[in-house]
């Protein structure tokens, strides 16, 4: 007996390309998982760098990768009257989240990881695609200039 046989053969195939709604919550997931990593940090104590890797050529014309790090800013600010604010970017555009609304405040900077995961649970179940994309249509009217 083929050890094949015993399995549930079917004719899936996986979808090659993502929708680009798709595309856009992975990217901000990204960056907004960046910032929660960065608030790990900055509340440890510690700094927290992302590497990047670039392609440099050297004087002989050769190829090779090196690894710097990324200068990620972070999102959030104290406003004035001393609780925390903070933005959701997408690119270098503000996210409304609602209307007129594009911040986010919070009683202390205890609140920030917790605010953050929940900011990236709504993005990952779509529930800000509509403004992910009208930022992202801004974004490439800015590139046609």
């Amino acid at each position: 007996m083929s050890a094949l046989t015993t399995l549930k053969l079917s004719t899936a195939k996986k979808s090659q390309a993502m929708t680009p709604a798709v595309h856009r919550r992975l990217k901000l997931g990204k960056k907004i998982w960046e910032q929660i990593e960065l608030a790990k940090a900055i509340s440890a104590g510690g700094t927290y760098t992302v590497r990047r890797f670039k392609t440099v050529r050297d004087d002989e014309g050769n190829s090779r990768s090196v690894e710097l790090p990324k200068k990620v800013r972070q999102w959030w600010w104290t406003a004035a009257d001393g609780k925390l604010a903070m933005n959701i970017r997408y690119g270098s555009r503000v996210i409304d989240l609602a209307k007129g609304k594009s911040s986010i405040e919070m009683a202390t900077v205890d609140d920030l990881v917790p605010t953050l995961e929940l900011v990236k649970k709504a993005v990952e179940a779509g529930e800000l695609d509509a403004q992910i994309e009208a930022a992202s249509i801004k974004l490439r009217e800015g590139f046609g200039k």
